[in-house]
């Protein structure tokens, strides 16, 4: 069953999204299927299933937007550091 959504946005701004991407629909699809993987809501075979693509397209895609399956968030990151402070304030 296909999901669809409507955003609302003043006329201007829509016209002027739409001159400057003229795939508006798909960008905004896109961005959000990003987004969900990203966060670790869709997985890889779902993003690829989504997209039309095949495993090694679905690595490029993902690729092109400089995500990367396993990629560290920066709660990852902050993480890393605050048990970087511990162990290096025992070793003192």
């Amino acid at each position: 069953m296909p999901l669809n959504v409507t955003l609302s946005f003043p006329a201007e701004l829509e016209e002027k999204l739409r001159r400057e991407t003229p795939n508006l629909d798909v960008d905004v699809r896109e961005a959000y299927l990003l987004e969900l993987f990203r966060q670790g809501r869709v997985s890889h075979y779902e993003l690829a299933c989504v997209l039309g693509l095949d495993r090694f397209e679905t690595d490029a895609w993902l690729k092109r937007h400089k995500l990367f399956e396993g990629s560290l968030t920066m709660a990852d990151l902050e993480a890393d550091r605050q048990t970087l402070d511990r162990v290096m304030s025992k070793a003192r």
